[in-house]
């Protein structure tokens, strides 16, 4: 009988692991039918899920949403030209995903159309009136310290900047306005894979981090807000009350204050989280009222008006800043204390000047944002999408690590690309050895079950060993039990 052992083998380089970012169609699509008619029964959702729906998907919505009998499909097909199909039928796709519509059957076995009666019915609230008016519309008395919109928009920017400084800060707590980021933000950060705590119980930056860092805040906020969703039944609030007051807030008035009275313990607790990661502004804990900032109204809509207050603002994400040298020197045209931190993680950074900062790209600070989980194509990748427009007037040829032109020097696209290598050699894997096989027969049948179900990860028959995925093992253990006493 073969000797199994356990065994750690290599094989080729791993894949990278990218930031999974979706939109309100993708997860609403992972939620199964039960927990879509749970959602359902709030009128916010349902408006919310028909304000992000294709076109042609809301047109349908729309006119059967008053018929009181299923519409047949092919009555529903016949809306549409014969030459956008293709859309039509994306469109059905998604209503089905959603479960906001379901096939029936009429009289005479025609397939048809309904749409789901919990859907039906709270989209029709939410359309025409009716309903439990919401908690958080109670009237209230004019505030003598009311908030204006620039206000709202740099208190809401200044926590949201303290999550992200907290990314590239190397577990500093503070932003460089001294503001604090919560407990509650540093768990959704690892558990979003966003950072990840060393042995040492320090907190660094992943690969799927540094990609958050690199979209723009609107797709940041609802991603980092996805992230807190997934773990709502741990604190024992409710899903379907936490979206439900996620996009009350995102249909309210910019600058206006609503009252927090008739909200629940739950949702009490969820606003105190809102208000930490800079979705809302309370004065204080007990404060009757709050102000919902930009960053909660832009939440799920794809024509928001992003915030930009002043000139650190106006130089994130697209503002074109880095000159890279063929020596290996950075330079970042920037005052902004956050871009500089993320420069800091894969460069060593020289000299601070009041709207300058000199960096030196080097073997260390790399293979350091490399250990962190960083890829060489993703610094490359940021240093091309901040390059200064003087580089882009330089075109150089593609280096033999990049496959396209890049407006970077090629020495350098390549050094980093090499860097990378020197770490990628080998990758172990966990597996189980068999060995000492009495047969040739023996070893060639065990192999080629291994094999067939995709468990295999290494063989030399001349030797008469094989190495198996630790996860397989106990398929191809029971084979050669069941082989071994003749009953295959």
């Amino acid at each position: 009988m073969p000797d199994p052992k356990s065994s750690k083998t290599t094989t080729g380089l791993p894949k990278a692991s990218n930031l999974e970012c979706k939109d309100l169609y993708e997860y609403l699509q992972t939620r199964s039918p039960d927990v879509l008619d749970r959602l359902y029964n709030y009128a916010t959702i349902c408006l919310a899920v028909y304000r992000e729906l294709p076109e042609i998907a809301r047109q349908f919505v729309i006119r059967i949403l008053f018929v009181e009998q299923p519409v047949p499909q092919a009555v529903v097909a016949s809306w549409g030209s014969q030459l956008y199909a293709k859309e039509h039928a994306a469109a059905t796709a998604v209503l089905t995903d959603l479960g906001v519509w379901r096939a029936a059957a009429i009289p005479g076995g025609l397939p048809a159309w309904e749409l789901s009666p919990t859907y039906k019915k709270n989209l029709k609230i939410a359309l025409l009136g009716g309903g439990k008016p919401w908690s958080m519309s109670n009237a209230l008395e004019s505030d003598s310290k009311a908030r204006d919109v620039s206000f709202l928009d740099n208190y809401a920017m200044s926590r949201w900047r303290c999550v992200l400084h907290y990314m590239v800060g190397a577990c500093n707590t503070k932003a460089s306005d001294g503001e604090t980021i919560s407990p509650d933000a540093v768990r959704i950060l690892l558990h979003a894979n966003l950072m990840k705590r060393e042995d040492d119980g320090s907190c660094v930056i992943t690969k799927q981090g540094f990609q958050f860092l690199l979209l723009d805040t609107q797709a940041q906020v609802w991603h980092f807000m996805l992230q807190y969703l997934d773990t709502c039944h741990q604190r024992g609030l409710d899903l379907g009350e936490c979206l439900s007051m996620l996009f009350q807030l995102s249909f309210s008035t910019l600058g206006r204050d609503y009252s927090s009275e008739g909200l629940s313990a739950g949702m009490l607790t969820f606003l105190q989280h809102l208000r930490e990661f800079g979705l809302v502004y309370q004065r204080k804990r007990k404060a009757g009222r709050f102000y919902p900032t930009r960053l909660a109204l832009n939440i799920t809509n794809k024509d928001a008006v992003p915030i930009v207050m002043n000139e650190e603002d106006a130089q994130a994400p697209g503002k074109r800043h880095i000159v890279i040298e063929t020596n290996y020197r950075v330079y970042a045209y920037t005052d902004s204390n956050l871009l500089v931190a993320l420069l800091g993680l894969f460069t060593e950074l020289l000299y601070r000047f009041p709207n300058l900062t000199v960096g030196v790209l080097t073997r260390d600070s790399v293979r350091s944002a490399l250990r962190g989980g960083i890829t060489a194509e993703q610094i490359i990748s940021y240093l091309e999408q901040h390059a200064h427009p003087c580089l882009l007037n330089v075109v150089h040829p593609a280096s033999s690590g990049f496959r396209h032109r890049s407006c970077l020097p090629p020495t350098i696209v390549d050094q980093i690309k090499l860097w990378e290598n020197e770490r990628n050699r080998f990758i172990y894997t966990e597996g189980v050895v068999y060995n000492q096989f009495l047969s040739q027969a023996d070893f060639i049948t065990l192999r080629d079950y291994a094999q067939s179900i995709s468990v295999l990860v290494w063989q030399n028959e001349r030797t008469r060993t094989m190495v198996v995925t630790k996860s397989g093992h106990d398929d191809v253990k029971k084979f050669w039990k069941r082989y071994s006493k003749g009953t295959t």
